[in-house]
């Protein structure tokens, strides 16, 4: 098959006066050109298309592809990661990972809780804080975590995410609001242990490829899986496969989220464990990074012996049968 890429070039924001955390959703080269090789390697011939702008370029100049594997952030609103998939569609060019309504739902952490907990899946009780007046209005028991209801890699997250009285609750509201524009999550603080599950496949069909353990190292500035330990995660964090018991425990819970929420072919999902023992949903990333060396999702598949070109076959195999499924109900 022809395969286009379409992705987000971290390198080209930054050139445009973006900083580091605001491209922190964006690819590096690495990740561009380990995707790229997955596919040859498995058999496809591929073309780097980029960015939204890109895409639109492409199209209008009458090109096309067989499928496009799709990892673009996308820059501006509440729908960016929709955007693509959205064009890609209107085009009927076929591409991999979600669709526009699951990547417009789950980029709003607020609005995927509320699913989340309309499935009867335990998530921490929550509100969403869209002017600093809105909390006068919380009646959740501290501690609390604050942060953006619309980003991702750990933006907006730091030390002061965690708050334990109502004047630190304040305090980082209204850092928050300043800082990113856009309303905020308040919800129960989990205080035990965190996983991250690694999801392959679609609906009935989609499995967990492994579950790993988010460990706080010494260094870690809180045990809090922050922009900053995210960043620099080889000297703040440590990643384990835990126990099979637990991992069971994880896994049923994601693959509950993944389905109701309608995520397709790829992607990761993050719980922790409340004060009473019971695994609870924090969110999911249809999107997860593909990094072969960085991101979470080819990591977990390393720990459970599965290879980067694997993943990506995995991936691409979970595409390419539901989009022949598609043609077939047809």
């Amino acid at each position: 098959m022809r395969i286009g890429i379409t992705y987000d070039l971290k390198s080209d924001y930054i050139a445009v006066g973006l900083n580091n955390e605001q491209a922190a959703e964006f690819d590096q080269i690495g990740t561009i050109e380990g995707i790229e090789q997955a596919l040859i390697a498995n058999g496809h011939s591929t073309e780097r298309i980029g960015n939204l702008e890109s895409l639109i370029k492409s199209l209008m100049a009458g090109n096309s592809w067989d499928m496009v594997f799709n990892i673009c952030e996308g820059l501006y609103g509440i729908g960016r990661e929709a955007q693509v998939p959205a064009i890609l569609d209107a085009w009927c060019i076929p591409y991999v990972f979600s669709d526009p309504m699951v990547l417009a739902l789950t980029l709003n952490k607020g609005m995927t809780k509320h699913v989340i907990r309309d499935l009867g899946l335990s998530t921490p009780a929550f509100v969403i804080v869209e002017t600093f007046s809105d909390i006068n209005s919380i009646d959740l028991p501290y501690p609390l975590f604050v942060k953006p209801n619309a980003e991702g890699t750990g933006k907006g997250i730091s030390d002061l995410s965690k708050v334990n009285t109502k004047p630190e609750l304040e305090i980082t509201c209204k850092s928050l609001l300043e800082k990113y524009r856009q309303p905020l999550l308040v919800e129960t603080f989990l205080p035990g242990r965190e996983f991250t599950v690694g999801i392959v496949g679609t609906g009935v069909k989609a499995r967990a490829i492994g579950t790993m353990e988010v460990i706080f190292g010494p260094n870690a500035s809180a045990a809090i899986y922050s922009y900053y330990n995210k960043s620099n995660y080889h000297e703040m964090m440590d990643y384990a496969v835990p126990e099979k018991s637990v991992s069971d425990i994880c896994e049923a819970l994601a693959l509950s989220a993944w389905r109701g929420l309608g995520c397709r072919d790829g992607g990761r999902i993050d719980v922790r464990y409340n004060a009473d023992g019971i695994i609870n949903f924090i969110e999911v990333n249809p999107l997860a990074g593909l990094n072969p060396v960085d991101s979470d999702l080819p990591i977990i598949g390393y720990k459970h012996g599965i290879s980067y070109n694997k993943l990506i076959a995995m991936i691409m195999e979970s595409a390419i049968e539901r989009i022949v499924q598609r043609e077939f109900l047809v």
